[in-house]
């Protein structure tokens, strides 16, 4: 197989058509050309979220509240809730690359009028959910993780826009990156 080809043929159906659309290649893995190594770090963080409470409130002497719990719990259903909306507004436009879809337009609205990096902001939310849920350090530092590098690959991302589509920059300048005022994600 030539290194830059596609793994699979753009225009099969189901999954192999899919990944072919969204740019992977197997020149991309080794290179990055397409942000593959951000989606890569993005999915390892994300998975390493099913790891358990380490240490547990318990070791460090910790009774950990309950309303915290159930107010995690919360906030992780809304972040899920808030992906969901945002992989809705997006629709054919959507690729877990940081480098937009070939021809899709610029969406502004639903979830991406409140910020511009929506589904970022549900995994985030999504993390801080279980990190109050359960109390962990290590999943403070997966939430901390994650924001670094969703910074990154939005930041990314947002050079190819701005390249795309004329009107990003006004939109940049009015919609908040990821989380309105924090300083690192949000940019404008």
């Amino acid at each position: 197989m030539n290194g830059s080809r596609q793994p699979d043929d753009a225009s099969s159906p189901g999954l192999p058509g899919l990944v072919g659309r969204w740019g992977f290649s197997w020149q991309g893995l080794r290179d990055n050309r397409r942000g593959e190594w951000w989606l890569i770090a993005q999915l390892l963080l994300i998975t390493a979220h099913l790891l358990p409470a380490t240490p547990p409130p318990a070791a460090l002497g910790l009774l950990w509240p309950p309303a915290l719990s159930l107010l995690g719990w919360a906030t992780l259903a809304l972040g899920l809730l808030l992906a969901a909306q945002a992989f809705l507004h997006l629709g054919a436009s959507l690729t877990p690359l940081p480098e937009p879809m070939p021809g899709a337009p610029l969406i502004t609205g639903g979830a991406y009028g409140r910020c511009r990096h929506p589904l970022y902001q549900a995994i985030l939310i999504s993390s801080l959910g279980l990190t109050l849920a359960l109390g962990s350090l290590l999943h403070l530092a997966l939430l901390l993780g994650l924001a670094v590098v969703l910074s990154s690959k939005a930041r990314r991302e947002e050079r190819r826009l701005i390249e795309i589509h004329p009107g990003y920059v006004a939109y940049r300048a009015g919609t908040a990156a990821i989380v309105p005022g924090v300083p690192g994600l949000d940019w404008r």
